[in-house]
């Protein structure tokens, strides 16, 4: 029989299909707005997840919250975000959205994650050059790791900054058994297919209060004012989640502590096969009690001495598809290689890995490093630039099993030269 293909995290629906039955809901009822009953169950199972005293918009996706959570800030032209450069590109992109600049901060070992100290040499420096202090601080949960929730408040809170926190890796993560998302002003939460549970597409920013939910609600449903006509006195956005994907979000509210625990299950399974193979380090979170991270992707890092099979092939061909992510479009390139990017040790297991029908990612190329970002200011330690060249993405999801985990191992073992 053929194999089947192992991919990073696909979705996973309830094995008693809750989600149809909200979605046929939402057919029978002629619900298929972006409103209704669906949206307003889902904002409240997300309240009781994250913990009460908190709000919760459903929201179109992850990169509209952050978008609104900015704007909400105070964020405009002329203004400056302080954002962890190592992430995907809906940390920032929003900061541009909004016609101000992306301040990059660089990482700390450890947890891969905004280094709370180049923070602080950041905010001083920006002030010192611009006279006045950035907007916001959008620290990011990478992979699903939480960042260093306390000594980045502390700074935060000194400079009285708002933050932004880009929980959409970090799911149900924790911080010193707080909910991440939680901290800051703003929480940002994902559910993209591929993310710990999913509305097929969507996110949701958890808000402070009451007063914060209603403000970045107008701003999401086009901000019309209270008129028996249509009339508005601020720009708004398309950006409220449809009664149908909240639906969806409802059932999987109903397996997300189990979607949870297998991720963490399947790192500790990682992490017990792969302790012997010499070369590949599967990253961990600190050990010191703080942490405790849904392991949304297992992550690894390879050794530069270490040689994998087809390793001098590694970048000879221009890539023609998508690698992983979103739907397949990509901008045709006519190099096969950039200025920053993984080892061919990586790039050699990655077409090694798929060639056994096995997804596996290079981690994220820091942002501070795209060419789109080439004018902002950065503040670098090197650290995600040198992860960035090690380091993969193992297969994690649901529908990941101990069998496939053990497979996974086992061609990362053939794959290594002796």
């Amino acid at each position: 029989m053929e194999r089947k293909t192992i991919y990073l995290c696909l979705a996973h629906m309830s094995e008693e299909g809750v989600e149809q039955k909200y979605v046929k809901e939402a057919f029978d009822t002629n619900w298929v707005v972006p409103l209704g009953p669906n949206v307003n169950g889902f904002e409240d199972d997300l309240k009781k997840f994250v913990g009460e005293g908190k709000e919760v918009v459903a929201l179109s996706a992850g990169t509209a919250a952050v978008h609104l959570a900015l704007l909400a800030c105070g964020v405009g032209p002329g203004d400056e975000v302080l954002v962890q450069s190592f992430t995907f590109c809906a940390s920032s992109h929003p900061v541009t959205y909004l016609g101000a600049t992306p301040v990059f901060v660089d990482s700390e070992a450890d947890t891969w994650n905004m280094d709370p100290v180049l923070l602080e040499e950041a905010i001083k420096d920006r002030i010192a050059k611009t006279g006045k202090k950035p907007k916001a601080i959008v620290p990011v949960a990478l992979y699903g790791m939480p960042y260093d929730c306390e000594r980045i408040m502390d700074v935060a809170d000194r400079y009285d900054i708002p933050v932004v926190e880009d929980a959409a890796e970090g799911f149900g993560s924790r911080f010193n058994g707080q909910m991440l998302g939680t901290f800051g002003k703003f929480g940002v939460l994902s559910f993209n297919g591929n993310k710990m549970i999913t509305t097929s597409g969507g996110g949701a920013l958890i808000c402070e209060d009451m007063e914060s939910k209603n403000n970045i609600m107008w701003y999401a449903t086009q901000a019309r004012d209270a008129y028996p006509y249509y009339q508005h006195t601020a720009v708004g956005y398309n950006y409220r989640m449809s009664n149908i994907c909240a639906g969806i979000g409802r059932g999987q509210m109903t397996v997300a502590d189990d979607h949870i625990n297998h991720h963490k299950h399947v790192q500790a399974l990682y992490e017990e096969l792969l302790a012997d193979v010499p070369g590949v380090e599967i990253h961990k979170q600190p050990a010191d009690g703080r942490y405790d991270s849904n392991y949304w992707l297992c992550t690894a890092t390879l050794e530069p001495a270490l040689r994998i099979v087809g390793q001098e092939n590694a970048y000879k061909e221009v890539i023609k598809t998508a690698v992983g992510g979103a739907a397949g479009v990509i901008h045709v390139v006519d190099s096969t290689t950039t200025d920053c990017q993984p080892n061919d040790n990586v790039e050699a297991l990655r077409v090694f890995m798929l060639e056994k029908k096995v997804e596996a990612r290079p981690v994220w190329k820091p942002m501070h490093k795209q060419p789109v970002y080439a004018n902002s200011p950065a503040y670098v330690n090197g650290v995600s630039e040198a992860i960035f060249k090690v380091g993969i993405c193992l297969p994690a999801g649901p529908c990941v099993s101990d069998d496939d985990v053990r497979y996974i191992v086992d061609c990362i073992k053939e794959s290594i030269v002796k």
